[in-house]
């Protein structure tokens, strides 16, 4: 028997076991998107939180008898904490917006404390907008390497990959279009999406969202990623150097803006903000992401993470605000610092905190 023929043969013994697959595969999607409307009035609630790391993304889900119009009609559940490292085996369980039984915010909770500060009401007169772009690399499963990299090898330098097209060039476009769809029909406000430096690497960017609803639709539109990443069969990260050497870090720029910015005069407002900023450098960075100091060396479109530094048009500043927003006179400034793993409901609350309440002695 030559070659051919024993593959041949080979094929077609497995071929009952490849059809089974494939029956058992088309069966699993079509009970994924079974109509429950067609035979029940009850609906399925996703609860969804973050867990005791600061960037595991947790959820479970509940049976409600209907469906509700408001969040603040859903039940409040419980998890245990203990399993998630937010609360002693026991008294493990936390609420999901994250509270103690007694009612009390949990330490991981950071939204509590961002809610508290955009409610100011020094903060909400001045209507605070944020566009975050949040960086992240897709990785091999099995090896941990990046998506389209040769497994235990480089792919060539970078500079054809930024927003590119090509099989050689760009590496999980189907994970990241089924993203974007699934975010804008689930509401989002994802406001565009592209191809980043290094391989592998990709953008989405929220917004503008006003006050908290900006750390409320990152983390969102983050833990879809995270479902998509899952059914593709890809890893998903968020770390700010994912691959040391000559290579682009992930960051997540955060873009912002005031009334008083936005309107005639804005950029003396601008410029008294950075000024702020400058002065609270060390309490910002602290606060911008683990590991940062692995993506910011002053390299790779970064300032470098001990020095402050702003400028027009400029990739390599702490804070770079844009030629239009110069040329017009108002406009909005952009936060290079923050890491593709920083806390949303952090960055952007300190960021108001500073520029809005913060009164330097």
């Amino acid at each position: 028997m030559d070659a051919n023929a024993r593959l041949d043969r080979e094929a077609l013994s497995a071929a009952p076991s490849l059809s089974l697959c494939s029956r058992a595969m088309s069966l699993l999607s079509d009970l994924i998107n079974l109509n429950l409307s067609d035979n029940t009035e009850k609906v399925i609630a996703e609860y969804i939180w973050i867990g005791g790391s600061g960037m595991d993304i947790r959820s479970k889900g509940k049976t409600l008898p209907g469906p509700v119009s408001d969040p603040s009609q859903l039940p409040k559940w419980n998890y245990d904490g203990s399993s998630t490292g937010q609360a002693p085996g026991k008294d493990s369980e936390v609420m999901c917006d994250c509270y103690t039984p007694a009612g009390e915010p949990i330490p991981t909770n950071k939204r509590y404390k961002a809610a508290s500060i955009f409610s100011h009401p020094d903060v909400a007169a001045e209507e605070p907008w944020y566009g975050i772009e949040q960086e992240y690399t897709l990785l091999q499963k099995d090896v941990k390497w990046p998506l389209g990299w040769p497994v235990g090898g480089f792919p060539g330098p970078q500079g054809p990959y930024y927003c590119a097209v090509g099989a050689d060039k760009s590496f999980g476009r189907d994970v990241v279009n089924s993203h974007y769809k699934a975010s804008l029909y689930a509401g989002i406000n994802i406001s565009g999406i592209n191809g980043e430096v290094m391989p592998g690497q990709w953008e989405f960017q929220v917004g503008p969202s006003v006050g908290i609803s900006a750390g409320d639709e990152l983390w969102i539109a983050r833990y879809i990623l995270e479902r998509i990443t899952e059914i593709a069969g890809v890893v998903l990260s968020f770390d700010p150097k994912p691959i040391e050497g000559d290579w682009n870090g992930a960051g997540a720029h955060s873009n912002y803006s005031t009334k008083t910015m936005r309107e005639d005069g804005g950029f003396e407002v601008i410029k008294k903000a950075i000024e702020k900023l400058r002065l609270r450098h060390k309490e910002h960075i602290s606060s911008y992401g683990e590991g940062n100091e692995r993506r910011l060396t002053g390299r790779h479109e970064t300032a470098d993470i001990n020095t402050f530094t702003w400028g027009v048009a400029d990739r390599g500043a702490s804070i770079r605000v844009g030629r239009e927003t110069e040329k017009n006179g108002k406009g909005y400034l952009e936060d290079r610092r923050p890491a593709s793993n920083m806390d949303p409901y952090v960055v952007t609350s300190m960021i108001a905190e500073t520029t809005i309440l913060w009164k330097p002695t």
